[in-house]
């Protein structure tokens, strides 16, 4: 049996007064790559920061597994200019780790080469490569990642989602990931979550792009999003 490593249950969240999350509800299992969407102040952010445990609800909770390993790389991250910080420090910051561990996990994510630099002089690209790397040295079993391709180019982007979904396949990590990008949605998640404060629709995405719910949010990307995906998943091309 497939178990449940993380269970949101009847999340309803308020801020001055106003609904962010209402009477939300899933599970994340062993295995899954779950991609959450959905509008700018849809409650995207605020979701996983209530399953991390850095917001309390004001109904409901959340049940996580008890051998749980959360590895998580937030949505903006700006380091301090003023504190000389190298890559390598910022790596075990706070945390105990193995260095033979540091330098594997950074040879995994393209940043060994960057380990003495100072983390002030990053590209945006090379930032995130770092932020999954310092997730990674928890050893998760959950990876949770806020937008994890924000300003990257579009070379950045696909060798990022790459490496996430190589890290998926092959350490058996589950993913919950927030992501803006529906083309790389429907290609790498085996479920979709569409958040606008409540859950519109949840389920594999070629049951979401059916959805009229998910069809009414994203109106304007449906013909093209369409095409790609039937194109993707039609394996019989006539002459």
């Amino acid at each position: 049996m497939t178990q449940t490593l993380i269970s949101a249950n009847n999340i309803t969240l308020n801020h001055h007064g106003k609904s962010v999350l209402d009477n939300v509800s899933f599970e994340l299992k062993q295995g899954e790559f779950i991609t959450l969407i959905g509008p700018n102040g849809a409650g995207k952010s605020s979701l996983i920061k209530v399953l991390l445990g850095l917001i309390k609800p004001n109904h409901g909770g959340v049940n996580r597994a008890k051998n749980i390993r959360l590895g998580y790389t937030p949505q903006a991250f700006s380091p301090n200019p003023f504190i000389p910080i190298s890559v390598f420090d910022f790596l075990n910051l706070n945390q105990k780790v193995d260095q033979d561990f540091v330098h594997e996990t950074a040879i995994l994510t393209g940043i060994e080469s960057l380990l003495n630099t100072p983390l002030k002089s990053l590209s945006g690209g090379e930032l995130q490569r770092v932020l999954l790397s310092r997730a990674l040295l928890k050893k998760p079993n959950v990876l949770i990642l806020d937008e994890p391709a924000q300003n990257l180019d579009v070379n950045g982007q696909m060798h990022l989602y790459k490496l996430i979904q190589d890290i998926h396949q092959q350490q058996d990590c589950a993913v919950l990931m927030v992501s803006h990008d529906l083309h790389r949605v429907m290609k790498e998640s085996t479920q979709v979550l569409c958040l606008y404060r409540h859950i519109c629709c949840i389920g594999q995405p070629e049951s979401i792009l059916k959805d009229s719910q998910f069809n009414d949010l994203f109106a304007d990307q449906m013909d093209d999003l369409m095409a790609t995906y039937e194109h993707h998943h039609n394996h019989c091309h006539e002459d």
